[in-house]
């Protein structure tokens, strides 16, 4: 299904499903679960609202969702509650003959947006003609299919927020210059954390097509995207200010996609996994303000009622992308599975499919 196909489908869900109270809609959920059984896998997002989450079968982030659909052989259909590059990795990591399904066609990404195949192709070449055959291309799983297929067409991986370093030291291991894309803020908080000079480390401008560096060009190690996640961008060095003015005692925990100023002056930082279980293993009465997307924020307030935790930015709103899935749009798509309808199928094309498995199957095999 091309863009402009998705976008005719994206108002189909029938009015009813608007119109239905929230009971109405959990109850129809369960029961469709309850019929659907085995046959029926719904992976679910950190980041998904409470109302969705209940439902999934199994929760994690990019990586260990990743997993889980290579994995899965069972189930017929898989409702992933997530956006649409993690219901494209699902579709390239499972059969044929199994069905990825994203409820609502308009939860995307906007980092992902953010790099498309054109841009990628035309910095690659300039890049090339510049440095030379020096350069291993990274992609951050929050990327589309067709830039997986492009990284793996030529040599490179995938990685997340959980393996990043090792995938850059992997890297490294191939040729002596990284691509990093497209989230600048995770290529440089990580590379800095491998020793990595900010002096050594280049952005390249998608839509200006410059490459921006304080260093000379020829000891540029990193060259970095312009991109960046919109939420994760939103934390502030005055947000941390204003923590250890009022809460001296409070110890702050961020994404690695935040600022790099964020994450230097933060205690701590790391994947969206790491932070979970981190105030999962926090002493009672410890404090913490976290810098992340607000749905975990308050899941995770609610699951450790014996520790202070904020969000950094108490302003914060949850991701809008992330929160298209809903139940409503959840329901109709189960019913419509139950009824021999299936709506909103995520597939990758095949030739887009087999790259993009090369560069995501070298990750897998380190991860």
């Amino acid at each position: 299904m091309n863009v402009l196909e998705q976008l005719k489908r994206m108002d189909e869900m029938p009015k009813k499903y608007k119109m239905m109270e929230k009971d109405e809609l959990e109850a129809r959920a369960r029961a469709v679960k309850e019929r659907l059984g085995r046959r029926l896998f719904i992976p679910g997002h950190h980041y998904q609202k409470d109302e969705v989450i209940q439902f999934a079968d199994a929760t994690g982030d990019s990586l260990q969702l990743a997993r889980l659909a290579a994995k899965n052989s069972e189930a017929d259909y898989i409702v992933f509650c997530g956006v649409h590059f993690m219901a494209e990795t699902a579709d390239m990591l499972t059969s044929a003959a199994q069905a990825v399904i994203l409820p609502d066609l308009r939860a995307g990404c906007s980092m992902a947006d953010m790099a498309d195949l054109f841009q990628v192709e035309r910095a690659w070449a300039a890049l090339n003609e510049r440095l030379g055959e020096t350069i291993v291309p990274l992609v951050y799983v929050n990327s589309t299919a067709a830039i997986k297929a492009f990284v793996g067409r030529h040599g490179g991986a995938t990685v997340t927020s959980s393996n990043a370093k090792r995938m850059m030291e992997w890297a490294f291991s191939q040729k002596e210059r990284v691509f990093f894309l497209p989230d600048q803020h995770l290529g440089r908080n990580t590379a800095y954390a491998l020793g990595i000079g900010l002096d050594e480390m280049a952005v390249w401008d998608p839509h200006e097509e410059t490459l921006q560096c304080t260093g000379a060009l020829e000891r540029v190690k990193v060259i970095l995207w312009k991109g960046h996640c919109s939420v994760h961008e939103n934390f502030t060095v005055e947000q941390i200010a204003f923590i250890r003015r009022t809460k001296p005692d409070m110890k702050i925990i961020v994404h690695p996609e935040c600022r790099f100023e964020v994450v230097q002056q933060a205690d701590d930082a790391g994947s969206t996994k790491y932070i979970i279980d981190t105030i999962r293993n926090a002493p009672p009465g410890s404090q913490w303000a976290i810098g992340t997307e607000m749905n975990l924020v308050n899941r995770l307030k609610q699951e450790h009622p014996d520790k202070e935790i904020v969000s950094l930015n108490p302003y914060m709103c949850p991701c809008l992308t992330m929160n298209r899935i809903d139940l409503p749009h959840f329901v109709w798509a189960l019913e419509s599975l139950e009824q021999g309808t299936i709506v909103n199928r995520i597939t990758v094309p095949e030739h887009v499919a087999f790259e993009a498995k090369t560069a995501l199957q070298r990750m897998l095999a380190l991860a």
